[in-house]
């Protein structure tokens, strides 16, 4: 009885199941949560603007010098970061250690802290100073100023919901981090709205209240992913018990920190266009901002495919399954490249669909047009750049990304001076923002194609 006993604690963990399962068929399955979670984020950020906009110009122009900010976190806790999370947690599952994935899970959680904490000490020591570097004054910059601070006195619980949420993606779990963002997402739109207009007892904090609503959502979704994570019945639980090791703080940082990256290019690459279309005049200016505001609502479609196919990837590169990873993540790229391609390109052939939703200034809706005309059609190439870099954090080799971040934004620096130098006409404006998105594709891909994702064939004597 006793030999018994033993042989069945010393059994081996089974395989997990996604190391099995039909690629593509798994890959819409995980992605259909995701992507609506990411719709319901894009909806809090509708309401927020409709919120902020009622109160009047200043406090809608103070809550646009702060969003950057607000974004930039995201993106680094949900998508570097939080890949970071993933991919180590995935690895360690597909070699079939528990333990290190539970670990990880803990180290994630002070990871968390930690950049929580640096965000709030930043923003609220050198707030004054960031915000009046972007150009705020007067009452502007005091609004902005109190907005940031309610948000970022917060920030170790927004960390908190991301890398929380990673973990859980991390070990396949689609389903249980959408639904407690979904949930998040309707109480920030209804506790913002209540705490801005003082609907009902509620005392009316205007634009006060709008950083409230966010912040009581980060919490509550943290406290209910924290109870997911600690159920008996969690794939991965978190404990607060045992040792911090460098070399787990390690794994995760050689994908999140290298990833950190990324949301500085992505925003770094939308300023220097911004700054460009500038020059070019306000109709050229305005219509990109429309045409660009379409890129923003496709993003959720290649987000849901590409974090859903991360912990596939990881959980086979884990298992040494080198071949399925990659079947993974080309499945993956070619179902964003698909998707955004085929919406880009009719957008192409018909934009007044999209134009006439935000302008019926006949300048205005031309250059917004003529924008979807050049970057409509290569949709494709950023769908399939951004599914595969997250498939490559998974696999833990995020360089090539990278990389084709960099060459994209050096070359609309670049090609913007030539531009802005030569005189040249604004429609070569939108022709370089789609070579950007062609080059950021192809290099992705070529780069995951020529990568090793898995240990070196010894060569045969």
């Amino acid at each position: 009885m006793r030999t018994d006993m033993k042989d069945t604690l010393d059994a081996p963990a089974p395989p997990h199941p996604l190391l099995a399962a039909p690629v593509a068929p798994t890959l819409l399955k995980l992605a259909a949560p995701n992507l609506l979670g990411m719709l319901a984020t894009t909806a809090v950020s509708i309401a927020e603007t409709a919120y902020i906009g009622r109160l009047g110009a200043e406090p809608l122009a103070a809550a646009a010098l702060v969003l950057p900010l607000i974004m930039l976190m995201g993106m680094m806790s949900a998508g570097a970061m939080g890949g970071g999370v993933s991919s180590a947690v995935s690895r360690a599952l597909g070699a079939g250690d528990q333990a290190r994935a539970e670990a990880l899970a803990r180290h994630s959680v002070v990871l968390a802290l930690g950049f929580g904490l640096f965000f709030t000490l930043v923003l609220i020591l050198f707030g004054r100073g960031v915000f009046g570097l972007l150009g705020g004054q007067g009452e502007i910059l005091h609004q902005a100023v109190i907005y940031s601070a309610i948000v970022f006195s917060f920030a170790a619980a927004i960390w908190l919901q991301n890398m929380l949420a990673s973990i859980l993606r991390g070990s396949g779990d689609m389903v249980g981090p959408s639904m407690a963002f979904l949930g998040g997402a309707a109480l920030q739109v209804a506790v913002g709205g209540t705490l801005c207009f003082g609907w009902g007892p509620a005392p009316q904090l205007g634009i006060v209240g709008v950083g409230l609503g966010q912040a009581t959502a980060a919490t509550i979704v943290t406290l209910v992913l924290l109870w997911m994570l600690c159920r008996p019945t969690a794939r991965v639980r978190l404990t607060a018990r045992g040792p911090l090791k460098r070399e787990l703080f390690g794994d995760i940082l050689k994908v999140g920190a290298p990833a950190l990256l990324s949301p500085i290019q992505t925003v770094a690459t939308i300023l220097i266009i911004t700054a460009i279309a500038a020059r070019f005049g306000t109709e050229t200016l305005a219509g990109y901002g429309i045409g660009s505001r379409l890129e923003f609502l496709l993003v959720p479609i290649a987000f849901s495919v590409g974090i859903a196919s991360l912990p596939m990837v990881g959980l086979a590169i884990g298992a040494g399954d080198v071949a399925r990873a990659r079947r993974v993540a080309w499945t993956a790229g070619g179902m964003a490249a698909a998707g955004l391609g085929v919406l880009g390109l009719f957008l192409a052939l018909v934009p007044g669909l999209w134009v006439s939703i935000f302008t019926h200034d006949a300048g205005v809706a031309a250059a917004a047009s003529l924008y979807l005309h050049f970057a409509g059609p290569v949709f494709v190439f950023f769908g399939l750049s951004l599914a595969l870099y997250f498939s490559a954090q998974g696999a833990g080799k995020i360089g090539g990304p990278l990389l084709a971040g960099t060459v994209r934004l050096v070359l609309v620096a670049v090609g913007g001076l030539v531009l802005v130098k030569t005189g040249a006409p604004s429609w070569t404006l939108f022709l370089l923002v789609a070579l950007g998105m062609v080059t950021m594709g192809v290099v992705t891909a070529g780069s995951i194609a020529i990568t090793p994702w898995g240990p070196k064939t010894p060569v045969k004597s």
